[in-house]
């Protein structure tokens, strides 16, 4: 494949994230709780027709809930405030699906807002989630009538409960209580959402955030955030989203179809480009509900572990899954096994041995003259930028002993997009230099599995960027 060179080239970086996006990127790891009737009933999606008397937590703990998401190294958390039942978790006035009927807290209680205080103590960011599909209302099916009910259950949740970071959107979108189909007015609640709540991004059904195209928690080997504009519509979405509830969707692997979505070849005949990073989204559990019998299927710390790394380490958010027990506590497995993931997060990742190590690059100095120490802040303010048309830079980390090393951490600084498209690590071992390992994008973030390796030299070698690459953060754990 032959290219028109560095405008070509440029094109495709002209895309970059807005300052909303930044700080949802910069957040990683989310916590989602689904929790509603299908709780009470077994199933993943409910119909609509359950009887709001099912409906009676006798413990619910959001602080519980706030506490194992921060415990595991979580920003955010989103609550299901409505999931496509139309069982709405506060008291809203334009239904009587809602907790306001139910027997919890004598119809006084307001779980959403229970929640967002509890992310409030625990220093978590606050997001919803409102179905769009709703099978208990009858105006669903029915334009307009149908797109007020929506907007005002919309704008009650985002302004009673504070500051929302994200609104989270799927595709599904079948028959209502009506047998009728709705057809979202889109650019109309988009509009609404970003007077409301103009911090907030808007996720999966929306402008801001893409999902990764799979429920398993597998991620793309080069994962680009800048794709073609037409990503961004809702009808792509929809169409790759789950339309009926079913184990084997949840459990199906990434589309082959959907493998590359921002290389050169993929992008070269399309005219518009966005900045439409990935979140990756996957359960705790193998349903997205609670189910009694799924105790003893809870992910292991290991298999969590693996997601982290590819997911938060491939350029993508985890937005992970934790389902409370009809009982509205949060099962003790899934704590226990969160509580190892974040304590693995911690350890981890707290003590970067770059301050130990020499660096070095080449070239030696970037095109304001700036050193290689501008790599050691994990910020935006500093970054190493290589001259126009100098599309390679190798970084060399030296250290005074051979160290064992377990990971190493890449960025880009993204405000100027997403730009290398080629790398190598090599290491050094009784004098000789090898290669570790080759990759492709890096992003927002890329974390290498160093496995352990004993040396006491990396070099990082960016081979080939779309155009000069601009490096804000190495790190070496």
């Amino acid at each position: 494949m032959s290219y028109s060179g560095i405008k070509e080239d440029k094109r495709l970086i002209k895309a970059v994230p807005s300052k909303r996006q930044l700080v949802y990127e910069s957040m990683e790891f989310f916590c989602f709780i689904h929790f509603t009737v299908n709780t009470f009933t077994g199933s993943e999606w409910g119909d609509g027709k359950e009887s709001e008397s099912i409906f009676n937590p006798t413990q619910l703990d959001a602080r519980q809930w706030a506490k194992t998401a921060a415990d595991a190294g979580m920003k955010g958390l989103i609550l299901t405030c409505k999931h496509h039942d139309g069982f709405c978790l506060w008291p809203s006035k334009y239904t009587e699906h809602s907790v306001k009927n139910s027997p919890y807290k004598d119809g006084k209680g307001d779980i959403v807002r229970e929640t967002a205080k509890a992310c409030k103590e625990f220093g978590l960011k606050f997001g919803v989630y409102l179905s769009p599909w709703d099978r208990n209302n009858n105006s669903y099916g029915k334009g307009v009538e149908y797109d007020d009910y929506y907007v005002n259950q919309l704008t009650e949740l985002l302004t009673e409960y504070g500051e929302i970071y994200t609104i989270w959107l799927d595709g599904a979108c079948g028959e209502g209580a009506n047998g009728k189909v709705q057809k979202y007015d889109w650019e109309r609640y988009y509009k609404v959402m970003r007077e409301l709540q103009p911090d907030a991004v808007i996720s999966i059904s929306g402008p801001d955030v893409r999902w990764c195209g799979n429920e398993a928690g597998e991620v793309r080997e080069s994962e680009w955030s800048v794709v073609a504009k037409d990503m961004t519509d809702p009808t792509i979405t929809a169409e790759l989203s789950q339309q009926e509830d079913n184990e084997e969707f949840r459990n199906r692997p990434l589309d082959e179809t959907q493998s590359d979505l921002g290389s050169r070849e993929r992008l070269v005949n399309e005219k518009e480009l966005v900045w439409y990073p990935a979140e990756t989204d996957v359960s705790v559990r193998p349903g997205w509900f609670y189910h009694e019998e799924e105790d003893d299927k809870v992910r292991s710390f290991e298999n969590l572990k693996d997601i982290y790394l590819k997911s938060v380490g491939g350029n993508t958010t985890l937005l992970l899954n934790i389902p409370p027990m009809k009982n509205g506590k949060i099962h003790e497995k899934d704590i226990d096994t969160l509580k190892k993931l974040g304590e693995f997060i911690r350890d981890s990742f707290k003590d970067n041995l770059i301050k130990e190590a020499v660096l070095t690059t080449k070239p030696a100095l970037d095109c304001r003259g700036s050193g290689p120490d501008v790599l050691c802040s994990d910020d935006y303010e500093t970054y190493f930028m290589n001259e126009e048309g100098e599309n390679k830079l190798s970084i060399n980390i030296n250290f005074r002993e051979s160290k064992k090393l377990n990971y190493l951490v890449l960025k880009e600084a993204i405000p100027f997009s997403q730009r290398v498209e080629k790398f190598k690590i090599y290491y050094e071992e009784n004098g000789n230099i090898k290669e570790y390992c080759k990759g492709t994008t890096i992003g927002y973030k890329r974390i290498i599995d160093l496995k352990g390796l004993c040396t006491d030299k990396l070099i990082i070698a960016i081979e080939d960027s779309r155009v000069a690459p601009v490096i804000s953060f190495v790190g070496v754990y």
